[in-house]
């Protein structure tokens, strides 16, 4: 058995479970869900049309590096978005096609970490423990960067002491920032870059909420997007992850893709030719018409904006929780421990939402997550209407 194993923690929804094993709910209330970021807007049906048109390509194997096809959209997709210098982007070098972000984090940690070296990985604090299993499975240490209100809930990169970024092999961050949608700008994302080629470390930047944010005129930066504004059209030591999950609310499609660093690329390609997870044909065909349209990703906004209003308007006289710039999430400081929070509200209201702490850890004498909870805004309006009214009189009672 691995002994690595061991050192994995209980994934933030067992202790959940754990958390509210025998709690006694209201009667004749129906349940509330908003501890699970997991989008519940419909998937738009050409999607799901062009998954059922190419279900005949099941009499082939897919191949690890996926079709030409996807590679290109994909490719045009982030020049677009990010506005890359044309051709800057080899499709055929730089693009990979990926299972779904969560599974290419995790996987890119085994394949470039040595772990000989006495490596670090660094990762925002709060976090998605894929980052803290990747970690400690390929044999690293990971180190927490807290992201407060003190922070502007970013990473402080001066906090770093220079033994760290020493030793550090890969950098983990999230723009925007699962669970406080906080945006690192293109200023930082630089000063990150110069900090790699100092140190020589890799930075994985999980991009998978990029494309949900409030103010259609400020859509939040990437990391190639940083790259390229300092003349790095070679992305060296940057790599991208990106998913339909979110952006086209198709978590069930597993689609996704990395992008950056050509030799990094190369090398998670033959890794991930061995470990095969190749992407079914019907999912590349159904990926390419996603990602080549924008108005249901507007479509998708434009609902998420409409139940930060409604629950906002409801919440923020009696709770202190600020408005994100992007994401689905709100993470308001809450008046008692978040855990005992947590449970009373859903004895009470029979509405769940996400103990903080339980995203978190303790470092440098604090874990930045408690006394917060992580509220999903993934179900329909009225049911987070009707979510924020359970809140408020909740808190009422406290």
């Amino acid at each position: 058995m691995n002994p690595d194993l061991s050192r994995l923690q209980p994934y933030p929804f067992e202790r959940l479970a754990e958390l509210n094993a025998g709690a006694t709910v209201p009667e004749g209330m129906a349940p509330i869900a908003l501890s699970i970021g997991e989008p519940k807007h419909t998937t738009p049906g050409f999607i799901t049309e062009e998954v059922i048109t190419h279900l005949h390509g099941l009499s082939n194997y897919p191949t690890t590096r996926g079709i030409p096809e996807l590679r290109s959209t994909i490719a045009a997709w982030l020049t677009r978005r990010f506005t890359l210098p044309g051709d800057s982007l080899d499709p055929e070098r730089q693009v990979l096609p990926v299972n779904g972000t969560r599974e290419a984090l995790f996987a890119f940690a085994q394949c470039v970490v040595d772990r000989t070296t006495d490596p670090v990985v660094l990762m925002p604090n709060p976090f998605y423990q894929i980052y803290e299993g990747a970690a400690l499975l390929a044999g690293a240490e990971p180190v927490f960067m807290n992201t407060t209100t003190a922070t502007g809930y970013l990473p402080d990169l001066d906090s770093i002491p220079a033994a760290v970024w020493s030793r550090c092999q890969i950098v983990y961050i999230c723009t925007p920032a699962n669970p406080t949608g906080a945006v690192m700008d293109i200023t930082s994302l630089q000063k990150l870059i110069q900090l790699a080629d100092r140190h020589d470390f890799i930075i994985a930047s999980d991009e998978c909420y990029s494309e949900i944010y409030l103010d259609e005129n400020a859509a939040p930066p990437g990391l190639l997007q940083a790259a390229a504004t300092m003349g790095r059209d070679d992305f060296s030591r940057c790599m991208v992850f990106h998913s339909l999950s979110k952006r086209s609310n198709a978590p069930g499609l597993r689609s996704g893709f990395v992008a950056g660093d050509a030799s990094l690329i190369e090398a998670f390609l033959r890794y991930r030719t061995y470990h095969g997870c190749a992407m079914p044909p019907a999912t590349q065909a159904a990926s390419i018409r996603a990602w080549e349209d924008e108005v249901h990703v507007a479509a998708n906004r434009k609902l998420y904006r409409e139940k930060f209003s409604a629950v906002l308007e409801i919440l923020a006289p009696i709770l202190d929780v600020p408005q994100p710039p992007a994401g689905f999430y709100l993470w308001p400081v809450t008046p008692i421990d978040d855990c005992e929070f947590a449970h009373g509200l859903l004895e009470q209201q029979n509405v769940r939402v996400l103990p903080g702490s339980y995203l978190s850890r303790s470092s440098n004498g604090i874990n930045p997550g408690n006394g917060h909870v992580r509220i999903a805004l993934v179900p329909p309006l009225e049911d987070c209407i009707e979510a924020a009214q359970r809140i408020k009189s909740y808190l009422v009672s406290l």
